[in-house]
């Protein structure tokens, strides 16, 4: 069954040829646009690779810019074939080019509108990311002396200040760790020796946080420390002093943050899935119409043009039988080889 069959009159294959002349090269400035918010996610994802766990989520920004790399390539040749499709002489020598030309074209257009999916499905993945990530963070706050963690406290002091935000979950992942460095405690102070004996594992932990976590809207200077302990500072209720530290966690934050940017990529990327798509539908149309004409002196008949000449099933099978085939013979090939054996002498 022949789908959605269309009469093509001389004057309307002309417009037709010029319409998607312009729409293919709005399509290859759209695939630049693909391609450029794929390097900017990239780019936003790389400044916070240190407190991620996995790089599963630049899978993402990969996709958007390959097919936005390969966008550019499928309509310049959009576009050329644009221009010859009214010459009757020189449009056949795409006829035995257009159809790998359109599996391919179809293909990287389905990862497009596979790489929106994934925009909006990547929130697991994301948050499991930082999760771990943001434990590590913290964890290694301290370790300004250790190769490979020397920026690890800078790093994570200005995610704090500039997503105003304090901890993975909540400021009080921070009365989990020793995040003061030895360095800095004098181990010949009583006050120091009895929190490092009250622990099992030898660790200075204090229900205190990093300066970075002060909240500068506070109306009283910052309470980085004893924050649980309500006698230790004057007119002060801990569960209350919601100002005096920020109390989102920066997993929070940052999801929110991420989720947002792939969220608006997203939209932008499915239009241009849209009009990639009416780019690959208009030129079909127009290459089954031209078809129509091909080797006729009169290039002014009316000839009809069609999507697909057979249903969607039959024409997917036939797509496919090329290659079922192929690896049908190689499985074939490699058969006697392998059950082989070798005659008597």
């Amino acid at each position: 069954m022949v789908v959605m069959k269309m009469k093509f009159p001389f004057e309307k294959r002309v417009k037709l040829a010029q319409g998607l002349w312009l729409l293919s090269w709005l399509a290859t400035v759209a695939g630049a646009l693909t391609f450029t918010l794929g390097c900017i996610l990239k780019t936003e994802l790389r400044r916070r690779a240190e407190v991620m766990d996995n790089t599963e989520i630049h899978a993402v920004p990969n996709t958007l810019m390959v097919v936005g790399l390969a966008s550019l390539g499928i309509n310049y040749f959009a576009g050329r074939i644009c221009q010859d499709a009214l010459d009757a002489a020189r449009f056949p020598r795409w006829k035995n080019l257009l159809k790998p030309y359109f599996a391919v074209a179809c293909f990287f257009t389905a990862l497009m509108l596979l790489a929106v999916v994934m925009s909006y499905a990547m929130k697991g993945n994301l948050e499991a990311s930082l999760k771990i990530g943001l434990k590590n963070g913290i964890r290694f706050y301290k370790d300004t002396d250790t190769p490979g963690r020397c920026f690890q406290k800078q790093t994570i002091d200005w995610l704090q200040m500039d997503f105003q935000c304090c901890g993975n979950t909540d400021f009080r992942d921070w009365f989990e760790v020793q995040w003061v460095s030895n360095r800095y405690l004098d181990f010949s102070s009583k006050e120091v020796k009895d929190r490092v004996k009250s622990n099992v594992d030898g660790r200075y932990l204090l229900d205190g946080v990093p300066f970075s976590c002060c909240n500068p809207s506070s109306p009283r200077p910052c309470i980085q420390f004893q924050l649980t302990n309500n006698t230790a500072h004057y007119n002060y209720e801990h569960q209350t002093e919601e100002l005096n530290i920020y109390v989102r966690g920066c997993r929070e934050a940052l999801v929110n943050y991420y989720m947002g940017l792939m969220n608006t990529i997203g939209a932008g990327v499915l239009s241009v899935f849209m009009l990639q798509s009416s780019v690959l539908v208009s030129l079909r149309l127009l290459q089954t119409s031209m078809e129509a004409v091909a080797g006729q002196e009169n290039t002014e008949v009316e000839t009809e043009g069609y999507l697909l000449e057979k249903g969607v099933k039959e024409t997917v099978m036939e797509y496919m039988d090329p290659v079922l085939k192929f690896f049908m013979l190689n499985q074939v090939a490699d058969g006697p080889a392998e059950g082989a054996t070798t005659a008597p002498a």
